[in-house]
């Protein structure tokens, strides 16, 4: 029997040590731009509603408590202008990573099936497919894929690496070719509410979707807009259908978002100030990272959304890791994402300010 990491490709991190160990070795320190952890304070209201939900002894429900479920389609209905949505249109999951590793997985697929995501994406679309001994392909245009056995298709908007945006009428288009084929379209929207020069628009949005969401699941995490990365408090939103699937594969598989989590996404889901009051954070690391980066040679394309400056010295992206990593200074390299971004690094805003300011001076 082979062991199933067998599926999956080397653990790309593990290849970033030695350059961490040289920036570590810099005599202020290391400043670390590459994995995007947040690195700020969980606000107070949410550490509250987790702390007067601890007397938990019982087992959550994987669907989540009513209030939950209130919480979740009401800002979907606020945030993205969703329209319709009951709680059969949301589902809690256990952060936003594991629903993209074992998706395929629970969805039925496996050999011959295809799973498609962009040329440059977050590399678990690909090891989900793997897990499941589907088939990969990747992207520039989804529409131009052929459609035979295509069975899943992702989108993200915002990107991971990149910060791009996909506009309104793209997402329309896209909807409209995968509908037509009968491809299911799940839109990793994770960093929606992180957009600079663009506004994210959802696949659910009455514009995209024409007030249906057949077909069609968003993904939302409170990772970064709440800093609850360490809570694991993710979900899902769109087609009932689909979850209910969902719902009911993950009530088996004992997949449940535990109790004070759900609470604290009730508290973080009905506050917007403090999501108001990390965006100004990342502004200004953002702003003070882009000018330095831009003075120090660099060339930043897309990066209008997210929390990653998309950048590039015009040669091999391992030179450019390198050469950071003598200032004391980690990024990921763009080839973690495909091959297309060989020549790229991804350079994370998720640093304390007084880190960022050091990262500056150096460039």
């Amino acid at each position: 029997m082979s062991a199933v990491s067998d599926r999956l490709p080397a653990f790309p991190w593990d290849k970033l040590e030695p350059f961490k160990a040289t920036a570590a070795a810099h005599p202020d320190g290391i400043v670390d731009l590459s994995v995007g952890t947040p690195v700020d304070p969980v606000p107070e209201l949410i550490q509250k509603a987790l702390v007067a939900a601890a007397d938990s002894p019982g087992y959550p429900t994987v669907w989540g408590t009513p209030e939950l479920r209130d919480a979740l389609t009401g800002w979907c209905e606020r945030r993205l202008g969703a329209r319709g949505l009951t709680h059969r249109g949301v589902l809690p999951v256990v952060g936003s990573k594991e629903l993209v590793a074992w998706l395929p997985t629970q969805l039925g697929l496996g050999p011959g099936d295809k799973v498609a995501y962009p040329r440059l994406a977050y590399p678990t679309y690909e090891v989900g497919a793997r897990l499941a001994r589907a088939d990969y392909v990747s992207y520039e245009d989804p529409t131009e894929l052929d459609p035979t056995d295509l069975k899943l298709l992702w989108l993200n908007s915002p990107s991971n690496p990149t910060g791009r945006v996909l506009s309104k009428d793209e997402l329309t288009r896209i909807v409209a070719w995968a509908r037509e084929h009968g491809i299911l379209v799940f839109s990793d929207e994770c960093y929606l509410e992180l957009g600079w020069e663009a506004d994210p628009v959802s696949v659910l949005h009455p514009d995209v979707c024409g007030g249906s969401h057949e077909g069609l699941v968003s993904v939302h995490s409170l990772s970064k807009r709440s800093n609850l990365a360490g809570y694991r408090a993710a979900f899902l939103a769109g087609d009932p259908t689909v979850l209910g699937e969902l719902l009911e594969i993950r009530k088996h598989g004992g997949m449940m978002t535990p109790a004070p989590t759900q609470a604290a996404v009730v508290a973080a889901l009905g506050d917007d100030t403090h999501v108001r009051e990390q965006r100004e954070r990342y502004t200004a690391r953002r702003t003070a990272l882009r000018e330095a980066l831009l003075r120090h040679g660099f060339r930043i394309e897309h990066s209008e959304a997210s929390l990653y400056l998309w950048a590039t010295r015009d040669e091999s992206c391992w030179d450019t890791v390198a050469h950071l990593a003598e200032l004391g200074i980690l990024v990921a390299p763009g080839d973690f994402y495909g091959p297309a971004g060989e020549r790229f690094v991804r350079v994370a805003l998720t640093a304390t300010d007084e880190r960022v300011r050091a990262a500056v001076g150096r460039l």
